[in-house]
């Protein structure tokens, strides 16, 4: 079996190591940060994740990590909202919990790691190549108080926070806001998002752990058509809009499916087309969804279109066995 290289050590590159070691291909992975670390991320895991960590025989240790469980959908955008049980139920973790653990199992089946090196599989983030100005910033805090078991989505034009509880009742507030808004209020997103009355009130109960976290510039694309020598993965791969609440699941499914791979030298371009089949419909629904969310149809559209459609638009295909 040849050597599989792993260039980053995120849920993406994980999965992928612990796909090439079941598969008994010896694994590298190359990552200069230090783990366990806070990262800008909405800690929500789609229901698909059952299935996607099932795949890598892991489900039973995920939830012995006690997971928040996730019952409940809301979306408010302006005055107009909508609440739904969904269908079915979803999860919260800390990715300060979630990396550790995917990290450490991996290193458990055999993995090493490394601090630099050739690599195979490429699962390093996607930055921005776009000026200042119009660009996009996302941020992070985690709360205490009453938890809850929805996932809630408050829209206000370009900006939107995201509500959920994860592990040990705590309560994750991600969001996402262009450079403007942001530098209006000194990055003081307290001031920012409070100023939505319906955030505020959200809110109220909570009390802040601590200080907000942020991450940036962020650019949505993908590179399912690009000409690639290598395996790309998770957000290098393909930046979902991140209310959609589908990107750890598409990160674990396209690390997975990129370990694999490479353990059993399936051609990239194959690889890439098994995940633009995967991937293509959140991405095109979401990128839709965003341009509608500023637009004064945003509320009216809310009421008439069922929750569970856009749930299910915004989920990554079944993927390929």
């Amino acid at each position: 079996m040849r050597r599989v290289c792993i260039l980053g050590g995120g849920p993406a590159g994980t999965s992928a190591a612990i796909a090439a070691r079941r598969n008994g291909s010896p694994v590298t992975i190359i990552e200069r940060s230090r783990f366990p670390r806070h990262k800008v991320c909405g800690e929500f895991f789609s229901p698909g994740i059952q299935d996607a960590l099932g795949r890598l025989d892991l489900w039973s240790a995920f939830l012995d990590l006690k997971p928040s469980i996730i019952r409940r959908m809301l979306i408010r955008i302006g005055s107009a909202e909508k609440s739904e049980t969904l269908p079915q139920p979803a999860f919260g973790l800390s990715r300060y919990t979630f990396d550790s653990w995917l990290w450490n199992t991996a290193l458990t089946l055999g993995a090493q790691s490394a601090a630099a090196g050739a690599a195979s599989i490429v699962t390093t983030g996607r930055a921005s190549t776009r000026s200042r100005g119009g660009r996009l910033f996302g941020f992070k805090a985690h709360f205490d108080g009453p938890a809850d078991d929805a996932v809630e989505l408050y829209f206000a034009g370009a900006t939107y926070v995201g509500v959920n509880c994860v592990e040990d009742g705590a309560t994750n507030v991600c969001g996402l806001a262009p450079e403007e808004q942001l530098r209006q209020h000194a990055f003081d997103v307290d001031t920012m998002i409070w100023r939505d009355p319906a955030v505020s009130a959200r809110l109220a109960p909570l009390t802040r752990k601590w200080d907000w976290i942020f991450t940036g510039p962020l650019e949505f694309g993908n590179q399912f058509r690009s000409k690639q020598e290598v395996y790309v993965a998770g957000d290098a791969l393909s930046f979902v809009d991140p209310f959609t609440g589908s990107g750890l699941l598409c990160a674990v499914l396209t690390g997975t499916l990129a370990g694999e791979s490479a353990a059993q030298s399936v051609p990239v371009d194959r690889y890439l087309q098994q995940c633009s089949d995967l991937l293509k419909q959140p991405f095109g629904f979401s990128s839709i969804l965003r341009k509608i969310a500023s637009t004064r149809a945003a509320g009216p559209l809310l009421q008439v279109m069922p929750s569970s459609l856009i749930f299910r638009l915004t989920r990554p295909a079944h993927p390929v066995v």
